[in-house]
């Protein structure tokens, strides 16, 4: 078996990545794993169920993998939903609960500060020295308001009722921005990150008009939030995203970029494009992780690094995420390339 990266965390060197610079050594970055994974890294299962020693399970692994921070939600906040079916694929229709005005004021709209973000204050003493969080939201803006909505009624109620797709949107961006807000103000915190799918292979979910108007305004919110308090932020968002890479750039100002497909425009070729302007983050496809061979992987790898070497501006991980499926030798195999020698 491979052994682990065994390198203490130095979170500068990914603030670096995040500035689009060199650094000292190759830098890590995941989105999120799995519990499974989790647990195998850190060599233990959480004592018990509390948000705080599973947090502490979670911070183990990725320390023992190498990774400069560790990923983590802020709270339990959530926007509740009628409860979905779990199958291979996601219905974007289903468990919509917001259909009419009535309905939006009859929801019941969670509040940020009613949440406990005291993990975040109790993990400071357990992390090792130079290691950070990284808060993830609870779901994205578009994300929420397609669950709440149900994609194909967002469709007919952008034209039939505006005024409140508006206001839901706003509803759901001005809770985001709070969570976050919440979240910054704890040394714990290294960065954030706002994980919120916005198309297809082919285009974004909304026109590009619909885009600007009731989601790019909120993102834009939440990085100023996190700038506002010093620290970075990275957008994760999977689908097709060149038109709006100057949005995400130039308008939202978002330091980092994660979640690239081969079948839309793989990670090498978006750092071609985009490294320099903003961090690319990962992109190592999922399905190439699942499928291919330890040398595969590995070759991938070590050509995406010295590729990016010069520059600086990448830190190298999955496409998405770690699920499950994905052998975990080939997890290793992808890691071991910023194994210091």
């Amino acid at each position: 078996m491979m052994e682990l990266n065994q390198r203490k965390p130095e979170f500068n060197n990914l603030l670096k990545v995040l500035k689009c610079e060199v650094s000292e050594r190759p830098v890590l970055f995941e989105l999120f794993m799995n519990q499974n994974y989790y647990n195998r890294l850190a060599g233990r299962e959480p004592i018990d169920n509390s948000e705080l020693e599973i947090l502490k399970v979670v911070v183990d692994a990725y320390a023992a993998a190498g990774y400069d921070y560790a990923s983590t939600h802020a709270c339990s906040m959530v926007f509740k939903t009628v409860q979905k079916s779990h199958k291979m694929t996601l219905n974007l229709n289903e468990g919509s609960t917001i259909y009419d005005r009535d309905s939006f004021n009859a929801y019941d709209w969670p509040n940020p500060d009613d949440f406990d973000y005291s993990k975040l204050e109790k993990i400071e003493e357990y992390l090792p020295d130079n290691m950070k969080l990284m808060i993830m939201g609870p779901g994205g803006v578009l994300e929420n308001v397609t669950w709440l909505v149900g994609f194909d009624n967002l469709c007919y109620m952008l034209f039939e009722d505006p005024d409140l797709v508006q206001d839901i949107f706003d509803a759901v961006g001005s809770r985001l921005a709070r969570y976050y807000e919440n979240a910054v103000k704890y040394n714990s915190v290294g960065f954030i990150a706002s994980n919120d799918d916005w198309g297809y292979n082919t285009q974004t979910f909304l026109s590009l008009n619909d885009m600007r108007k009731y989601v790019f305004p909120w993102h834009k919110k939440i990085v100023e939030i996190a700038h506002n308090a010093g620290k970075p932020a990275i957008l994760h968002s999977c689908g097709y995203m060149v038109d709006v890479m100057d949005d995400i750039i130039n308008n939202m100002k978002y330091d980092g970029k994660h979640s690239f497909e081969d079948n839309i425009l793989s990670v090498e070729k978006s750092y071609e494009r985009w490294g320099g302007k903003i961090a690319i983050l990962g992109g190592i496809d999922v399905d190439f992780l699942a499928r291919s061979s330890f040398d595969k992987i590995q070759e991938r790898c070590r050509n995406m690094l010295k590729l990016t070497s010069e520059k600086g501006g990448y830190a190298l991980g999955s496409g998405n995420s770690i699920p499950e499926y994905i052998p975990y030798e080939n997890y290793l195999s992808m890691i071991s390339c910023t194994k210091i020698k």
